[in-house]
């Protein structure tokens, strides 16, 4: 596979960033299989499998988007059907820790491996999502998503070194939008709650209304997520042995968010 783009790609996990990775690549001309056992509709010219076994087996490229709760038992699954000098590439949010773990697993299949980590919304840029790439397998993989247009950079280190700063830009998303909520929230209260939008959205900068109208709708919706990233972030930072102090408001924050009622 070295110097060419990947022939066949695969994707675990049909989830929102899943979904537009997989569709956006079979749109542009790129064989993909996918497989998720929870999504029974695939997205346009993407091929399906009945297990993530079949659905790897012959892949240059997989791309695992399952969620951290599954990311073990799905790389358990696909590493004895893969190829030998095929890819894995594991994007799903999870600790540096976790990460090396799975990284020893597929070098025990010789299989490279590469922590992905997505540092904005998939669906805000799509294809076009800048990501941060770590592991034996991230020269390869950097070629790849650069002849994709996927602005990729290199984090130093093996695995969980990606993971490591997604986190730690983690700490500063999810405090920021726990402050415009708290900010959002007292001025609705006090009447005045456009002027503080307004406020908010200028020191963000030329996109600023925009990111705070993200922060407003998606936060509630993806609540339970964000705190398990945060909980991760935590432990990242007990590691280092750095203080928390805003870490443990926003998994607090995110954890009251997560069991409102949405109705």
């Amino acid at each position: 596979m070295e110097g060419r783009i990947p022939m066949r790609v695969t994707v675990l996990g049909l989830g929102e960033a899943g979904t537009i990775y997989a569709a956006d690549l079979a749109r542009r001309g790129i064989p993909v299989t996918a497989v998720d056992p929870y999504v029974p509709v695939l997205p346009d010219r993407v091929g399906g499998a009945s297990s993530t076994g079949q659905a790897v087996s012959g892949a240059d490229l997989v791309l695992s988007l399952v969620g951290a709760g599954e990311a073990g038992t799905v790389l358990r699954e696909a590493l004895p059907a893969m190829q030998p000098m095929a890819i894995y590439a594991d994007m799903n949010t999870a600790s540096p820790a976790e990460k090396q773990r799975l990284a020893l697993r597929a070098e025990d299949c010789a299989i490279a491996f590469v922590d992905v980590a997505i540092l904005a919304p998939v669906p805000r840029a799509r294809l076009e999502t800048p990501v941060v790439l770590s592991g034996t397998g991230t020269d390869r993989l950097l070629a790849i998503f650069t002849s994709w247009g996927i602005p990729a950079t290199v984090a130093d280190g093996g695995a969980g070194a990606a993971a490591g700063l997604k986190l730690l830009r983690s700490v500063f998303m999810k405090g920021l939008a726990a402050s415009v909520f708290e900010s959002v929230f007292a001025a609705r209260a006090a009447g005045a709650e456009d002027w503080i939008i307004e406020q908010i959205a200028s020191e963000l900068g030329p996109s600023g209304h925009e990111q705070v109208a993200r922060i407003l709708q998606g936060t509630s919706l993806h609540a339970l997520r964000r705190e398990a990233e945060m909980r991760d972030a935590r432990s990242f930072l007990e590691m280092l042995g750095t203080p928390h102090p805003m870490t443990d408001g926003a998994i607090e924050w995110l954890r009251s968010l997560s069991r409102q009622d949405p109705a």
